[in-house]
């Protein structure tokens, strides 16, 4: 089916991709949501047009192309490594803009090389887009969700926190509230006083066997609801969290990590004196993001374009490390994005880790940059 309303650039980028050996694929518009519900993220599912099948089965029109191209990939179990490009529509719901506009990217999947692939996502995206905008100076924001885990993990908070924060990376309004709760903690309450004391005294097994007892007594189903060691080990997970306290250094130090904000040449030198005066060893995560600057160098990336923010993330669950966006500089108009997903296709099913990383572009909004020109 032919593409209507494609922005006249359409071709140039098809051209650019195909420069780059990506192989251009299309995905139906009708996806199956379990996976966008399941793994995109709070952002993204509440844009997201629902519908339903005959059998009942949950579908949504296709909302970004990410998880539909690494689906198609696993069901073709194509090898790797492998590039894909794709330009197409996807529909959500948006702040500003239509709620029906046309997305292009390209998906690198397979290839080992962390840190060559990454300088290739972000310097094919800044390359394309220089190429389609040209005379423009372009300003790219990189964060990196694995640097953000580091620090979390070497403050040693209790998992069900470190989970939190990391969940949280990217929404500075939602990552300050959960500093503050850490800050001054909320104890549970409501909580039967025989569970109560139970939770307290640490014996699982008499916990689960009152719960047991109680969802017998009330009709509960184990087959409908979480099963009674599920809810005895989530009662106990709330109830750690709730006595747990951020003491007031630790406290400073995530402040100060998340303040971080410089340009990308100077970031390797800000993170190592961040974490030599906080006493922290964030080991692989710095290895990884020291190789990623030096690729960028070596792939001949102006790295007077970018900068590093460390609290800056992407409104999607499936990041793993390297995030970022590109705009023109002095507008906020985001034009580009992208970053590694290296979980993603096993969460969709596929059966050998395959690191990934990619990006996408917005098309109508470099429309609007190149009328602005």
């Amino acid at each position: 089916m032919p593409l209507i309303n494609l922005p006249e650039f359409a071709s140039d980028l098809l051209s650019e991709f195909d420069a780059r050996k990506a192989e251009r694929i299309d995905t139906p518009v009708i996806q199956p949501a379990e996976p966008f519900l399941d793994i995109a993220g709070e952002d993204l599912r509440r844009r997201i047009f629902m519908t339903e099948s005959e059998t009942g089965a949950s579908l949504c029109l296709r909302p970004e192309f990410t998880i539909p191209v690494c689906l198609r990939h696993i069901e073709t179990a194509t090898g790797t490594p492998k590039r894909y490009a794709y330009l197409g529509e996807v529909f959500r719901q948006r702040r500003d803009g239509a709620n029906e506009f046309y997305q292009a990217g390209i998906e690198d999947l397979g290839d080992i090389n962390i840190p060559s692939a990454d300088a290739r996502a972000i310097g094919d995206a800044t390359g394309i887009l220089a190429r389609l905008l040209p005379g423009r100076r372009l300003s790219v924001t990189l964060g990196d969700q694995a640097v953000f885990e580091a620090v979390v993990q070497a403050l040693g908070l209790p998992l069900g926190w470190q989970k939190r924060l990391i969940h949280a990376f990217g929404n500075m309004t939602q990552l300050e509230a959960l500093l503050a709760g850490l800050v001054s903690p909320q104890f549970v309450t409501g909580l039967d006083d025989d569970i109560a004391r139970l939770v307290a005294s640490g014996d699982e097994q008499a916990l689960i066997a009152h719960i047991e007892q109680e969802m017998q007594a009330t009709g509960y189903s184990t087959n409908a609801s979480r099963s009674p060691l599920e809810i005895a080990r989530r009662l106990k997970e709330k109830l750690i969290l709730s006595e747990t306290r951020l003491d007031d250094a630790a406290f400073h130090v995530l402040e100060e990590f998340l303040s971080l904000d410089v340009p990308l040449v100077n970031a390797s030198a800000a993170l190592a004196g961040f974490a030599d005066a906080a006493g922290l060893k964030l080991g692989n995560a710095l290895s990884r993001f020291n190789g990623r600057v030096g690729a960028l160098a070596d792939a001949g990336v102006d790295l007077s374009c970018l900068d590093y923010r460390a609290a800056f993330g992407r409104p999607l669950d499936y990041y793993t490390g390297l995030v970022f966006e590109v705009t023109v500089e002095g507008s906020s108009a985001v034009l580009a994005g992208g970053g590694r997903f290296d979980k993603l296709l096993t969460f969709l099913g596929a059966t050998d880790r395959i690191p990934a990383v990619g990006f996408s572009f917005w098309l109508d909004r470099i429309e609007t940059e190149r009328a602005a020109a």
